[in-house]
């Protein structure tokens, strides 16, 4: 639960139980096959995961630069590496790019073997990568999304449904400019969880969404030049 960012709460809220009910269950050890079968729908997570659990690697907040490179050098290893990511099925991946089977079949392999997924019997997957996982700051993947897909991300006039643009400027002291990174974080966090909540939802009821989060100290040039000299 902790992996798929669900909290006490959120499952109590699934399952029609109190909060208290939940914690009382989980610190007594104290379930039913069918209240189990309950939790295990309600997160998503499969029977074979728990007994697994054990023997499971560490997961990872971070792949090697080398295998960023790997990723980002194959534009078809990075739609899958992506919609893994997004917990897209098999056979949705198959039905939305133009890859036979077999093409993703050999692109999840090699996700596998890089440690970044494990693929099981039936095509099914499992993340190795920490609810925290990032790309490498300023690496290989970050730096292609930001110069070959930020400006095809902003072409746009951002007035059509699901979307919106604000362009804030402020003047604020540093207390309350360190608390408005820490809300921004915060609703990339809340919004990551919502992603996992909703990731057992059927594929044409989930549509993609991607929003920055960005912040920090910034004039523009036009308004630099213009600046008296000391």
């Amino acid at each position: 639960m902790k992996g798929r960012g669900i909290t006490y709460g959120d499952l109590a809220g699934r399952i029609g139980m109190s909060e208290a009910s939940v914690k009382r269950m989980f610190s007594q050890k104290n379930f039913t096959l069918q209240r189990l079968d309950e939790i295990l729908t309600a997160t998503g997570i499969e029977f074979d995961e728990l007994s697994a659990a054990q023997s499971a690697p560490a997961l990872i907040s971070h792949l090697t630069l080398a295998q960023e490179r790997e990723i980002i050098g194959d534009p078809r290893l990075l739609v899958v590496a992506v919609s893994a990511m997004n917990h897209i099925g098999f056979d949705d991946i198959v039905r939305s790019y133009d890859m036979t089977e077999a093409e993703v079949t050999k692109y999840l392999l090699r996700l596998d073997r890089i440690g970044f997924l494990e693929l099981l019997p039936n095509n099914r997957v499992k993340l190795l990568i920490a609810r925290t996982f990032g790309w490498i700051a300023n690496g290989p993947i970050q730096g292609y999304f930001r110069h070959e897909a930020a400006a095809d991300y902003l072409n746009s006039r951002f007035d059509g449904e699901d979307e919106v643009m604000r362009l804030v400027n402020v003047m604020l002291t540093k207390q309350s400019g360190a608390a408005l990174l820490e809300r921004l974080k915060q609703v990339a966090a809340e919004f990551s969880q919502q992603h996992q909540h909703e990731t057992r939802l059927p594929f044409d009821q989930r549509h993609a969404i991607s929003f920055i989060v960005a912040a920090r100290p910034w004039v523009p040039q036009a308004f630099k030049a213009l600046l008296r000299r000391p």
